[in-house]
C-alpha cells in the first residue's frame, strides 16, 4: 500500500517552512502569491489530499453538514427531484472542503433521533431542514440541541429560529389554474401531497384560492403521497363518477405522470377528454405522450442558496433568507379546452 503524501512532504518539496505550506494550502495570508503557487504546484504533483481529522482537530469542526431525510425509501428512488437537491449542495460543499451526511427517517420518531445523534456525536456542524412539517417538531428539537440549521422554502409569514432558503411555488400553481381556467374549464380538482407537509398546504391553498378567485367552485381533493402509484389511485377517485372534473392540478409530476396513465386506462384522452398540470418540471414529464403542464421548480439552485447560507452560518456570520426566482409554468401538451359535452 502506497503511503500517504503528507503537508510535510508537500513543503519539502516546495521548499518551504510546513507552517508556510498549510496557510498556502488553507487560503490564509502570511504568504507571497509566488509561495502559494508553488507550495500548490508541488501538491499536485505529489497527489497530496489534506487530511480532514488534521483539519477537524484544528479547526475543531467536523467539516460535515447533515440532511436528514423523511420520507419511504420507494418515494426517494423514484424522485429526480431528491438526486437534483443533493447535486447541489455538493457542488457548493465540494468547492469548501465540507462532505453530506445523508440519512433517512422512516417516521417522526426515527427523524428526530437521527438528528439527536449527529448532535450527540459532533457528527456534522449544521443541517438542512427540508421539507418542513405543519408544527414541525424539529424546530423545537434544533434549537435545543444549538445545531446551526438553514430551513429549505419555509412559509414567510411563519417566524423560525433558523434562516430560509425559498423558492416561491404558488405563483405558478396560481398561473396554472388561470391557464386552465383561460382554457375554460369549470370543474378543476386537486391531487395534493401528504397532509403533514407545509408545502403540500401551500400548493393546495393557492390551487383554492386561484379557482375560488375566477368565481368559480373549487372541485374535490384528493390526497396522495407524491408516487406514480397515488396518481393512479386519484385518478379512479376523481374520474369514475358521474361529475368528473375537466381539470385536475397536481402537486407534483409523478402523480400527474401516474393519474394521466390511468386516466387513458379507464378510455379518457389526455388533453381531450382532460388536462393536467403537474408541479417540479422532472425531466420524466417530457418523455410522456402528451408531455405534461407543468410549474418548474429549480432545486439545485435552491439547494446551492441554502448550502451557501448554512456555510456562512456555521462560520459564524449574520444571515437572512435568501428567495431564488419563482417556479415558473410551463405550458405542454397535457393542457386543452373542456370537452364540449
Amino acid at each position: 500500500m502506497a503511503r500517504r503524501v503528507t503537508i510535510v512532504d508537500v513543503a519539502a518539496r516546495a521548499g518551504v517552512a510546513i507552517s508556510s505550506a498549510s496557510s498556502a494550502l488553507n487560503g490564509r495570508s502570511g504568504v507571497s502569491e509566488r509561495t502559494r503557487s508553488r507550495v500548490r504546484q508541488a501538491a499536485d504533483e505529489l497527489g497530496y489530499v489534506p487530511s480532514l481529522r488534521a483539519r477537524s482537530l484544528s479547526a475543531k469542526r467536523a467539516f460535515t453538514v447533515g440532511l436528514v431525510v423523511q420520507r419511504n425509501v420507494d418515494v426517494l428512488e423514484s424522485d429526480p427531484f431528491f438526486g437534483a437537491f443533493i447535486g447541489g449542495i455538493e457542488e457548493v460543499l465540494a468547492a469548501d472542503g465540507y462532505a453530506l451526511v445523508l440519512q433517512v427517517g422512516s417516521d417522526e420518531r426515527q427523524t428526530l433521533g437521527r438528528y439527536r445523534e449527529l448532535a450527540a456525536n459532533n457528527r456534522v456542524d449544521g443541517v438542512f431542514l427540508n421539507e418542513l412539517q405543519v408544527d414541525d417538531p424539529r424546530i423545537a428539537l434544533l434549537t435545543e440541541l444549538g445545531m446551526p440549521a438553514v430551513a429549505i422554502n419555509s412559509d414567510p409569514a411563519l417566524a423560525s429560529d433558523f434562516p430560509s432558503a425559498r423558492q416561491d411555488g404558488t405563483r405558478g400553481v396560481r398561473d396554472a389554474v388561470d391557464l386552465l381556467v383561460g382554457l375554460g374549464h369549470a370543474r378543476i380538482a386537486h391531487v395534493a401531497g401528504p397532509e403533514q407537509f407545509l408545502h403540500t398546504w401551500q400548493r393546495r391553498r393557492a390551487w383554492h384560492d386561484a379557482v375560488a378567485d375566477s368565481g368559480r367552485t373549487p372541485g374535490r381533493v384528493v390526497t396522495g403521497d407524491f408516487t406514480y402509484e397515488s396518481g393512479r389511485r386519484a385518478a379512479d377517485e376523481l374520474l369514475t363518477g358521474p361529475d368528473r372534473p375537466t381539470a385536475i392540478v397536481c402537486a407534483n409530476d409523478l402523480m400527474a405522470v401516474g393519474l394521466i396513465m390511468r386516466a387513458e386506462e379507464i378510455g379518457l384522452r389526455v388533453p381531450q377528454d382532460l388536462s393536467v398540470t403537474g408541479f417540479d418540471g422532472i425531466a420524466l414529464a417530457t418523455y410522456l405522450r402528451p408531455r405534461i403542464t407543468t410549474v418548474q421548480t429549480s432545486p439545485r439552485a435552491l439547494a446551492r442558496a441554502a448550502a451557501t447560507l448554512l456555510l456562512r452560518r456555521i462560520a459564524g456570520e449574520s444571515v437572512e433568507d435568501v428567495e431564488i426566482a419563482p417556479a415558473a409554468l410551463v405550458v405542454r401538451e397535457s393542457t386543452a379546452p373542456p370537452p364540449a359535452a
